[in-house]
């Protein structure tokens, strides 16, 4: 079949017939369709294959953290020297390094991995725009759906390190917030790197989720600020040092 995903070594990618990620999204979100019984059941395989393929590559990584952050941040940038710092030295710990697979931050954190000598992992996500595996994933899988993606970052990571990024950045974040607050997941630990980049965002759910009572103090505890790449490593695996 045209669809079926294709292995280049330990890298996972669609087949050229593969539907369009766009008219993938907008058909499975958009509502029920007319001949509902032809096409969204069939949809719901393709889902679950993306989830077979996920747990089938991913289930002997190890001990991994997951880096998020901007896909636009140039390599001239100071956050991704600090990514790239980050990458390595999460490799020397003997953790994985996962990440979207994808350009700015995702490839800066990639990069330090496998400078590092450590496994860099990518979970891209076919995009219309700016979306491309970088060249430093050694193990790497190709995803339609956000949601199946999002699992596969929260199942096989120990910890979060979140860098400045836009909303994708935020919304991993948040889920993750989320599913710790609710019981979904264990606890773990969320680092946001460059403290002055988050206060903002932090002083004003402070102000207003917590001041409304919308959130406890503990949820937003779980968000722990570090300001350099020897900090972020420190507070995302549990080192003393």
């Amino acid at each position: 079949m045209a669809d079926q995903p294709k292995r280049r070594g330990r890298i996972t990618t669609r087949g050229p017939g593969a539907e369009r990620v766009r008219d993938a999204d907008l058909a499975l979100l958009q509502g029920p369709e007319p001949d509902f019984v032809s096409t969204d059941p069939w949809r719901a395989l393709r889902i679950l294959g993306e989830f077979v393929e996920g747990f089938d590559l991913l289930a002997r990584v190890g001990p991994a953290v997951c880096v998020f952050g901007s896909a636009r941040t140039p390599p001239d940038d100071p956050d991704y020297a600090a990514a790239v710092e980050i990458g390595r030295l999460l490799a020397h710990e003997g953790r994985a390094v996962i990440t979207g697979g994808g350009p700015g931050l995702m490839e800066a954190a990639s990069k330090g991995a496998a400078e590092g000598g450590g496994l860099s992992v990518g979970l891209n996500i076919e995009l219309p725009h700016e979306q491309y595996r970088n060249p430093y994933v050694n193990l790497g899988v190709d995803f339609r759906y956000f949601f199946v993606r999002k699992t596969m970052f929260i199942k096989y990571s120990e910890a979060f390190i979140v860098m400045p990024g836009g909303f994708g950045t935020l919304d991993e974040l948040f889920e993750a917030l989320v599913l710790i607050q609710t019981g979904k997941v264990r606890d773990f630990p969320l680092v946001l790197y460059r403290s002055t980049h988050w206060t903002g965002l932090i002083d004003w759910m402070r102000e207003t989720t917590l001041g409304e009572g919308w959130v406890d103090e503990a949820d937003l505890d779980r968000m722990l600020l570090a300001d350099t790449p020897e900090e972020v490593v420190r507070l995302a695996t549990g080192g003393a040092g």
